[in-house]
Order: C-alpha cells, then sequence, then structure tokens
C-alpha cells in the first residue's frame, strides 16, 4: 500500500474553545501518541485530510505525518485510531492518530467486498453477505485497503467461510476459519407459498370436520 504524506502543525491551545475556532478557518484539532510516543496536540488542513480519506477506509491508510513546529519536522508513520464526527452533518471534530513501526506486524479490520453474480443468483436465489469486515494481520508494507472475494462459483444452499479465501500475499486471518462470509439462500417467496398452501390445506380441512360434525 501507499504511504500518503500528510501535513500538520503542532499546537499548543488545547479545549472545546481552541478547537472550535481551529475548525473555524478550515483546520482539523488532531492527537498524536504511541508505545514510543508522547502525546503532541496537531493541527490540520481540513480539506487536506477530507480529500484522502474520500471513498476509503480511513482505519487502513498509512501516513507519512510531517509534524511542523517551531523547533524542527518531525516525520512519523502513523495509522489513524478514531474520527470523531458531528453526529449531523458528519463533519469531521477531531483526529487521534498512533504511531506505527514498519518492522511489526499490524492487527487491522479490512473490508471484504463480494464481486461476480454467484451461480445461484442466476438461479433466483439471493446472496447474502454475512461478514464485511475480517480481521488480519500482516505488515504494514502488506497492507491492503479492501479484500475482494469471488462468490461466482457459489450455488443456492452454498456459503462461502474464510477458510476459502485466498488472502492477498503477506496477509493472515485471525478469523475463525469456519466464520461465514456470504451465502447464497432460496428466495424467501418460495417458503412463503408453501406455508400458504399449507395453512389453506388445513383451513380446508378444518371446515371438511366442521361439516362432518353438523351431519
Amino acid at each position: 500500500m501507499a504511504i500518503i504524506k500528510l501535513d500538520s502543525k503542532k499546537r499548543t491551545m488545547t479545549g472545546k474553545g481552541s478547537a472550535r475556532k481551529l475548525r473555524s478557518v478550515g483546520k482539523l484539532p488532531g492527537i498524536l501518541y504511541g508505545p514510543e510516543t508522547s502525546p503532541i496536540m496537531l493541527s490540520l488542513d481540513y480539506k487536506q485530510l477530507q480529500k484522502i480519506l474520500r471513498g476509503k477506509s480511513a482505519e487502513n491508510i498509512i501516513f507519512d505525518l510531517k509534524a511542523d513546529s517551531n523547533e524542527k519536522n518531525q516525520s512519523k508513520r502513523v495509522m489513524i485510531k478514531e474520527i470523531q464526527k458531528d453526529p449531523v452533518t458528519r463533519d469531521y471534530l477531531h483526529v487521534d492518530f498512533y504511531e506505527i513501526s514498519m518492522e511489526k506486524e499490524l492487527e487491522v479490520d479490512i473490508p471484504v467486498y463480494l464481486v461476480n453474480t454467484p451461480i445461484g443468483v442466476s438461479e433466483g436465489g439471493i446472496l447474502e453477505h454475512i461478514r464485511r469486515e475480517l480481521k488480519i494481520s500482516c505488515m504494514p508494507k502488506n497492507l491492503v485497503d479492501k479484500i475482494e472475494v469471488d462468490v461466482s462459483g457459489l450455488a443456492i444452499g452454498q456459503s462461502l467461510h474464510v477458510e476459502d479465501i485466498d488472502l492477498p500475499p503477506g496477509l493472515k486471518s485471525i478469523e475463525d476459519r469456519d466464520l461465514t462470509i456470504a451465502t447464497v439462500v432460496a428466495p424467501a417467496i418460495e417458503e412463503e407459498v408453501e406455508e400458504e398452501v399449507e395453512e389453506e390445506g388445513e383451513e380446508a380441512e378444518s371446515e371438511e370436520i366442521k361439516g362432518e360434525e353438523k351431519s
């Protein structure tokens, strides 16, 4: 995965008032921390980060974060730990970065995308996407933003499990091998029709019994 450059500046002012002031001028307050990094308060360009994250999984991007201060420039490899958003507008309010080592494995949740049309769907079945993320262990250099899974071979009644997936090189699943990713089920309408037929049969049988009792 490509490492994306991101600029930031160290800030000294904290609190809600300071954060609102930053956002009013197009900046986003943030913080950087890690196992060997003391917390550093940051200010970032809102639009730059918004453009980078558009259409991507924010938690699976590696940044080359430059923290500019009056003393010196620092560059660290980081990932996003959390982005706080406004519950109504969904605008970013604050971002947490944590420093990573390019020499140590990561444990991340990677989105799963189903590709191609299952045989079972062509025959009238319904594809159900059960698991939309997989917990993966990998070195940072092998990190991907998504895992594509071919479901074209699934017939009605068949399922795809973790053990059936060919993961990209360098990725290792730490999920249960029997975990279901996707399945193709029979159309619900058939079951409903069968239930209606059974109910109608029971009603008819009940009416016949009543008729016999009256006679």
